[in-house]
């Protein structure tokens, strides 16, 4: 106990010693020490006849001399403790050896002087640790200790009331120096926001700012914007429960606006949102978002917790996005098998908290790095990335199908600098094996700095949930993306990160290994498909002729006939797999194989297809064969009568030729096939092949001549009706060892390395759209393919 202030418990032994300090005096009043507490009776007596208390609170009953003699003896006490003593207790239980009279007896005599007694260092150590154990001891409890250490039971209970107090002291004092900091941080924060009112600054100009000045309409958006703060102060603390953490609100994290550099380390966090992110960046991150959600966007249905909650998610997908595009090891690291860049996931869940939610339980990570020279500039691969049907375009044998669902802020300053939409896609595999994803994601879009931006896509799946959508599609999108940095002669340098989560019982076993691998919705595709593409605009912008192009074809004659090869290349796509791009009807009939997949639409009011009942088969195998030589064979058009049933066995003629690319692969050619009799009739087969990095696609349809001559002169290509056949040539996946090999010998020596082919065909059965479908027609399809199928086998020696 502290009486008074005149006894310290702050010695670690829990004792009570003298203050040095406090002067004692002999015209001390009585009173003058007591006043501080309030004693009761019987409490001044126990007090005053303890001999250790006495020297504190009997100064006016005794003589000055009795008061030196006892000040005399403590101070020799004090000295003879040697330094294994310092763990001693010298509590108030101490003082009260020999007090174990009643209060009558003490009443009745004079107050008498009392050997101090010390307990010892045994006797200390044991009261110590049960003290640890239990710091109120029952009385049974207090008998036992008191008969093992040869005390008084009063001075084993004594001891533990003062030991209690000085722990209860101790936490107090610590708890005044926090209360005291923060008091003091209170009173700096106090100060500077003073500072702030008097002396009020332009946010426009910087200067001092004069009331009298902002107008009446400036004056009423001030007054809307701290109304529209407010509400998202509330909405803030309603999307936490979306996003599994506290969300951050806006009108409390408005830093000031970042000055320029000219550093291309990219970053986020002083867009306005610093508050949000935990990254520091020199860079000047363009406008600030405080206004997006006041703002006026092009076209928006969303609510405005919706909004806030998406602006929110935009910032944490693109705060990922690129730290994952820049850090390297230990985050990425190369795979033993082909080198590529597989993601370390339990660096990632150390460096990065789950935007979207945890992954589901059935799901699998499917996560891919790539970097790669484009012959773009970075202005004009924004613009595509945005805009959803240049997308499709960029990219039309991995995208199905793409639109932009909505609009919240289409950019700052007539750039696309802050641009955020909400989009839908179907991204495909060309295979029937493998399903189309379907994704409803964010994308957001932010210029870091000078000729820097990057494009972020994050899936939304977790905030939109109705009654009427699935809790998780088939597959989720985590931040993916790419960021892009303008190089010299026209060059952008493109890293692509490529994140995603999905189903993987979905997948036909032959798919697993490439989707595993990342080879098939991944990174590298991406990057590969775009060079490639790039590279074709490049070739078509050009004046000059590429030297392969023997035929005098006109500049709009070129135009005209890449136009029509790009339709037909989309329609094959959308023919392969079961996307919405047209209405397929699946069929399940017993007479056609396991893995061919039959599907039937009706073609009506297209000028670009011939009208009635189109049939569309497509199946996928696994050769022994490696991707490059498949596709070499597939597209030489002297070795096509080897496999093609419309080539009526003769060979084919190359008619005319139209480079896409450096790689002679990519092209598009016209065939024409010699009539072998007089009976039959010489038809003309337009041919597309394209060949990157992530595998290659042949496509051709039979086509009418004189259609394909106005084509060529310059026509319109539109109203050529054409129904496109084809192959999709990937390269199987690591540890990938074909449909034959999957339970035989892991020796790695006996790996066989092959392609996976998909072939596809689309007919028409019957020109009249309301005709029946027959049983005959479905096994000619079928038979078409198995017939395909075995001549390719055969061809290429790989029929076992």
């Amino acid at each position: 106990m502290n009486f008074g202030g005149f006894l310290d418990n702050s010695s670690s032994s829990g004792g009570a010693k003298l203050v040095p300090e406090i002067p004692y005096s002999n015209n001390m009043p009585t009173g003058a020490i007591s006043q501080p507490r309030l004693l009761t009776p019987s409490l001044s007596k126990s007090m005053f006849s303890s001999p250790g208390l006495s020297l504190a609170l009997q100064t006016s009953m005794e003589s000055q001399n009795d008061m030196s003699r006892m000040a005399e003896n403590f101070d020799s006490n004090i000295g003879r403790r040697s330094r294994e003593e310092e763990h001693e207790s010298r509590s108030g239980s101490d003082n009260m050896d020999g007090a174990s009279g009643d209060d009558q007896d003490a009443a009745d005599n004079p107050p008498r002087k009392k050997r101090y007694h010390r307990h010892t260092p045994q006797q200390i150590q044991e009261l110590e640790s049960l003290f640890k154990e239990c710091p109120h001891p029952d009385e049974k409890q207090r008998l036992e200790l008191s008969r093992r250490l040869s005390l008084e039971t009063r001075q084993v209970k004594f001891w533990f009331q003062n030991r209690r107090t000085q722990m209860k002291t101790q936490l107090e004092r610590h708890e005044n120096s926090i209360l005291r900091q923060e008091n003091d941080k209170l009173r700096a924060e106090n100060m500077s926001i003073r500072d702030a009112m008097r002396n009020p600054i332009c946010s426009n100009c910087g200067g001092p700012a004069i009331i009298g000045d902002i107008s009446i309409e400036e004056q009423h958006l001030r007054i809307e914007n701290a109304r529209l703060k407010d509400e998202l102060d509330r909405v803030c603390a309603l999307a936490g429960k979306f996003l599994g953490r506290p969300v951050s609100s806006l009108s409390n994290s408005l830093p000031g606006p970042a000055m320029p550099s000219s550093s291309l380390e990219l970053g986020v966090g002083s867009n306005g949102f610093t508050g949000l992110s935990s990254v520091a960046t020199p860079l000047p991150l363009g406008p600030d978002f405080s206004s997006l959600p006041v703002g006026t966007p092009t076209r928006s249905s969303t609510t405005g917790l919706e909004r806030s909650m998406f602006l929110e998610l935009a910032l944490v997908a693109m705060d990922e996005l690129v730290k994952m595009a820049q850090t390297d090891e230990p985050l990425w690291v190369r795979s033993l098998e082909g080198g590529r860049e597989v993601l370390n996931q339990e660096e990632y869940m150390r460096m990065f908290t789950p935007c979207i939610g945890i992954k589901p339980n059935d799901f699998v990570t499917d996560a891919t790095r790539e970097t790669g020279m484009v012959i773009i500039n970075s202005l004009a691969l924004v613009e595509t990335l945005m805009d959803s049907n240049r997308w499709a375009e960029m990219f039309p044998c991995m995208i199905a199908r793409t639109t932009t669902t909505d609009v919240l802020s289409s950019g700052m300053g007539g750039t696309r600098n802050g641009a955020l939409q909400l989009m839908h896609a179907e991204l495909q595999v060309l295979s029937p094996l493998v399903p189309v994803r379907e994704v409803n994601f964010l994308r957001f879009c932010k210029q870091h700095a000078e000729g820097v931006w990057a494009v972020v896509d994050v899936s939304i799946d977790t905030i939109r949930e109705t009654s009427s959508a699935p809790t998780f599609a088939n597959c989720r999108r985590l931040p993916s993306g790419c960021v892009v940095q303008d190089m010299p002669n026209g060059y952008s340098k493109v890293t692509w990160v490529e994140h995603a989560e999905y189903d993987e019982s979905t997948v036909h076993q032959l798919y697993r290994p490439l989707l595993s691998s990342g080879m098939g919705f991944g990174a590298q595709r991406w990057v590969a498909t775009l060079q490639r593409q790039c590279e074709c605009l490049a070739i078509l912008m050009s004046s000059a002729v590429p030297s392969r192009d023997h035929t005098a074809i006109t500049a709009s004659g070129r135009r005209s006939m890449l136009k029509l090869a790009q339709r037909m290349t989309d329609n094959f796509c959308a023919g392969v797999c079961a996307s919405t791009v047209h209405k397929w009807n699946k069929l399940c009939t017993g007479n056609i194989d396991e893995d061919v997949r039959v599907m039937t639409r009706k073609s009506v009011d297209d000028p670009g297809e011939p009208p009635g009942i189109v049939l569309s088969a497509a199946t996928s195998v696994w050769l022994p064969v490696s991707p490059q030589r498949l596709f070499d064979f597939l597209r030489d058009e002297r070795l096509r009568s080897e496999w093609d049933i419309l080539s009526n066995g003769g060979p084919m003629q190359e008619m005319a030729h139209i480079a896409k690319g450096q790689d002679h692969g990519n092209c598009v050619s016209l065939l024409r096939a010699s009539a072998m009799n007089a009976n039959q009739s010489s038809m003309l087969i337009l041919q597309e092949t394209c060949i990157d990095a992530a595998g290659s696609l042949v496509v051709y349809a039979p086509v009418d001549i004189p259609a394909m001559h106005v084509v060529m002169n310059g026509g319109d290509s539109a109203y050529v009706a054409l129904l496109p056949s084809g192959f999709a040539i990937v390269p199987d996946g690591p540890g990938s060892r074909g449909p034959n090999n999957v339970n035989g010998p892991t020796n790695a020596a006996q790996r066989v390395r092959g392609s996976l082919l998909t072939v596809a065909f689309q007919i028409l059965v019957n020109s009249l759209p309301t005709a029946k479908l027959t049983v005959e027609s479905v096994e000619t399809v079928n038979n078409l393919i198995s017939c395909t199928v075995q001549k390719i086998k055969a061809a290429l020696q790989c029929e076992s």
